[in-house]
């Protein structure tokens, strides 16, 4: 199995002004499409972990040859996280459902209390990193988890819903240092239907 690059669900400059045209352009067409490509040449001589899904790869990356381990952990933490990265991010935002509602509120009493919650585990990603809204599959509790560098919450036990890219090249371009406004201004184009999606495929166990 190839990984491949996914294809935007929307043109470069569709996100704007909150993600301009030339910051997805780079983002997109330079930085992930490295982290697939690198992915491709760690697996190359390992034809056995070639047959399984990313996510697989990630879950299971303690079992898998060590020293391969590093390239997985890094390059495909790194495809997974900026995939889940495009799907959630939608032109103008769409709303969370009465569902998603209760149970955002069950865990931190509203959608303020979470964007409070991913915005103090910013403060914790010193540097490069990611924070992530997602389900812990033992228990079903929401989780917020401010990873470093490409880790994935699949490597924890969790499953992602949501992703923040704190690397400075998801921002710099526009925001500059402030890596709070970007912050905010991506919390306007979240997606919920696609994190409720994701919400209902980690809670099945059906994992891609």
């Amino acid at each position: 199995m190839k990984h491949v690059l996914p294809l935007l669900p929307y043109d470069l400059a569709a996100l704007q002004p909150v993600v301009s045209a030339e910051t997805l352009a780079l983002h997109y067409g330079k930085h992930h499409r490295a982290y697939v490509d690198k992915l491709n040449e760690a697996l190359k001589d390992f034809p056995h972990y070639q047959e399984l899904t990313l996510t697989e790869l990630l879950r299971s990356v303690d079992t898998l040859e060590p020293r391969i381990r590093s390239d997985i952990r890094k390059h495909g933490g790194g495809h997974a996280n900026h995939s889940l990265l495009w799907e959630t991010m939608v032109p103008g935002g769409h709303p969370a459902s009465a569902t998603l509602t209760k149970i955002v509120e069950h865990d931190f009493h509203s959608f303020d209390g979470l964007q409070r919650a991913m915005s103090l585990a910013l403060d914790a990603v010193f540097g490069s990193g990611w924070v992530f809204l997602s389900v812990d599959i033992a228990t079903g509790a929401l989780q917020v988890l401010p990873l470093p560098y490409q880790d994935s919450p699949l490597l924890t036990g969790s499953y992602p819903l949501l992703a923040f890219d704190a690397w400075e090249h998801a921002y710099y371009l526009q925001y500059h240092q402030d890596r709070s406004q970007w912050f905010k201004a991506w919390w306007t184009i979240i997606d919920w239907q696609v994190v409720e999606r994701e919400y209902v495929l980690g809670m099945s166990g059906v994992l891609t």
